[in-house]
């Protein structure tokens, strides 16, 4: 098996999407230094950008956290 089918199946697997919400969750981190900053600065429009940013986020994360679910639920014996 060649290194990108590898890391395309990486993607779908569980710790794959344990990675991937932990990326998510580390440009939160991002997005709150960005409001900060806008607050202080007191930029409505910065400000605007890092809510819609920050909606993205937790978006995403709801995505991956489903799909974690819908793997979960491939098993069985769960019935």
């Amino acid at each position: 098996m060649s290194a990108i089918k590898k890391a395309k199946g990486f993607k779908k697997s569980k710790p794959g999407t344990y990675l991937s919400i932990a990326t998510s969750l580390f440009g939160a981190v991002s997005v709150a230094k960005q409001v900060k900053k806008a607050r202080f600065e007191n930029d409505r429009l910065q400000l605007a950008d890092a809510v819609v940013s920050a909606a993205a986020i937790v978006t995403g994360v709801a995505l991956l956290i489903r799909e974690l679910k819908r793997m979960g639920d491939d098993d069985v014996l769960a019935d």
